[in-house]
This record gives structure tokens, C-alpha cells and sequence, in this order.
């Protein structure tokens, strides 16, 4: 569902931001990984690669340390100088990176084009507002995915309880106060022994 939405947004910043002819995602993770999770087509994929190679350009920049990045000439530009020549054999005029967010995962809007001076202030504008739905989509991606993993380990811990209820003849605070105390005793967290319970990998219960 994220991956789809972003997918769209970027077509659709290609068909609404005057000059440019491609564009992407690139999401760096808490772990320092990052990895392209939107892109218009192949070569949007192979640019953004590029720079996590070299760990140098507009993409990997809007991810690291920079908000905002405009260059008007790749293949010139003195803050770039092993990305920019890559890039401009792929056929990479100019390039406009966006910092998404930063809380733990980072993220970027990247816009590129195959002529070189076309990105003005009106550009930024127009990127800033798509970058700005990039963010709200990665947000509600992120509260989705932490309200389905509650909900799991929920479901998880009811399933566990009911098999110690029913395996130990105990009602359900007896079969709870025994998950909170084994998770206790053993340094570990509720979910995961609910986990074990139900695939019956719990150690000797006593």
C-alpha cells in the first residue's frame, strides 16, 4: 500500500513539476541502510543506486544531512565530483533532492531531468508540496504498521492465555499473572512467550 502510494505521487510529479522526466523515493532506515522504495522507471532506480555506491549526490545528501539540494548541472557540480560524471552518462542534466522526514527513517523526494538549467524557484515550490505528501504517506504507513502489530500481539496473548487456561484448569487473571511472572522471571517479553506457547516452543511450564 505505501510503496503504491509513493509510486503514484512520483508519477504524478513527473506529469505536474515542469522539467522533469523521473523521479523516486529513497528511504534510509534506522540501521543506515537505504534503499529505493518508489521510482517512475529502471533508470531512476540505477541513479539513486549510484549514490548509495558512492555515498555521494543530490539523493544521498537529502537523506544524510541536507533538506534541501539543487543542482542545475550534474556533471559540473564541485560538491559531486564522482557522482555527477555517472550521472551524466546516464543522461542526467539536473537534479533536485527532498528531505521527507526524520524521526529514526529518513527519507527523500528525488526529481531529476535530462537538461541541465531547468529547475528555478518555482520548481522548489512545487517539489516542497509533493514532498510534503510523500512525508504524510510514509507517516500513516508507519501508524498503520504499528497498529497492526499491536493488534497481532493482542490477538497473540488471548490465544496463549486460553491454552493455559485450558491446559492448567486456571481462569484468565491465573493464566495472565502467569505470563506477567514468567516474563519476569525470564528477562522476556509477554509477546514473545505467547509466541512460543502457540507454537509450543514454551519451555517446561511450572
Amino acid at each position: 500500500m505505501r510503496d503504491a502510494a509513493l509510486e503514484s505521487l512520483t508519477i504524478s510529479a513527473v506529469a505536474n513539476i515542469p522539467g522533469v522526466d523521473f523521479a523516486s523515493v529513497t528511504l534510509r532506515h534506522a540501521d543506515q541502510s537505504i534503499e529505493t522504495i518508489a521510482a517512475t522507471d529502471a533508470l531512476a532506480e540505477q541513479t539513486d543506486s549510484i549514490q548509495y555506491k558512492l555515498r555521494e549526490g543530490p539523493c544521498y545528501a537529502a537523506v544524510t544531512t541536507d533538506r534541501l539540494v539543487l543542482v542545475n548541472d550534474v556533471a559540473t557540480s564541485p560538491d559531486f565530483p564522482r557522482y555527477g560524471p555517472s550521472a551524466a552518462g546516464l543522461g542526467v542534466g539536473s537534479q533536485v533532492a527532498i528531505q521527507l522526514l526524520h524521526d529514526g527513517e529518513q527519507a527523500g523526494l528525488n526529481l531529476y531531468a535530462y537538461q541541465t538549467d531547468v529547475f528555478d524557484r518555482s520548481t522548489i515550490q512545487l517539489a516542497e508540496l509533493f514532498a510534503t505528501q510523500a512525508g504524510a504517506v510514509l507517516e500513516y504507513a508507519v501508524q498503520v504498521e504499528q497498529l497492526s502489530e499491536a493488534l497481532h500481539t493482542r490477538t497473540d496473548i488471548g490465544i496463549s492465555i486460553g491454552i493455559l487456561m485450558e491446559r492448567y484448569g486456571i481462569d484468565r487473571n491465573q493464566a495472565f499473572a502467569f505470563l506477567v511472572r514468567s516474563s519476569q522471571d525470564r528477562n522476556i517479553k509477554i509477546r514473545v512467550l505467547a509466541h512460543q506457547l502457540i507454537d509450543g516452543t514454551f519451555a517446561s511450564l511450572s
